[in-house]
């Protein structure tokens, strides 16, 4: 089986994506393989029995699950290539600090306002959300890149926002994200959606339109959305 290495994923998930930029960015060829979370694959529920979620990435046969932890093993494995975490501990123990910020706090609450019922309860969600976008700005501290000068873990965490926000404002039609406000965050952004290995696999910007439109119009007709 030699190294070989599988990526499975769906085309717009913004956790998928964050495995294929750094595969990218570390010069690790995978085989991609797109799945139906609405008809999983054997093979998913086989690799990933307790969640049954997408990404999952094969090496040498061996599956690794979610995506925080994928990118620390491909971190880890290819030590080589650019490096993703840092090397002090502190800086890769504050690394890890933030992403889990990310993923409890800033993810969700980003996600609140868009998945809001009407406009009053969307600007009440908008409140924690940009309070989490001052606290995620300060960590820039006029760096390129979370990482330093090059693209590292915590902007690969961070990812999604590039170019999923300004598809939820159009969707929602509701201003998410004041570039004013955020200097740092918007010359961020625009640095990592620039990037090589980000742009060229980002997902078509209309289907994504598309996708979330339907999502929202769900979301504002039940409470019980899968």
């Amino acid at each position: 089986m030699g190294d070989e290495v599988k990526l499975y994923r769906t085309w717009s998930s913004p956790f998928g994506l964050r495995v294929v930029w750094a595969l990218h960015i570390k010069g690790i060829e995978y085989e991609a393989i797109f799945e139906d979370l609405s008809q999983k694959s054997p093979q998913l529920l086989q690799y990933n029995p307790v969640h049954k979620k997408i990404p999952v990435l094969v090496h040498k046969g061996k599956p690794i699950c979610e995506s925080l932890v994928i990118l620390e093993y491909i971190d880890e494995t290819w030590k080589e290539t650019t490096p993703l975490l840092p090397e002090d501990p502190y800086e890769k123990a504050m690394a890890r600090f933030w992403a889990k910020f990310v993923e409890d706090k800033l993810l969700p609450s980003i996600w609140s306002v868009f998945t809001g019922k009407g406009d009053e309860e969307k600007k009440e969600a908008l409140v924690p959300a940009v309070q989490n976008l001052e606290t995620i700005e300060e960590q820039l501290k006029e760096k390129k890149f979370f990482g330093g000068e090059s693209i590292g873990y915590l902007d690969l965490v961070l990812g999604w926002m590039t170019y999923l926000i300004d598809v939820f404002e159009e969707v929602i039609d509701l201003k998410l994200f004041d570039a004013a406000k955020f200097p740092l965050l918007s010359r961020w952004m625009k640095n990592f959606h620039d990037a090589p290995a980000i742009k060229q696999y980002l997902p078509p910007r209309d289907k994504l339109v598309t996708k979330f439109q339907l999502l929202h119009e769900k979301y504002q007709t039940t409470n019980n959305v899968s």
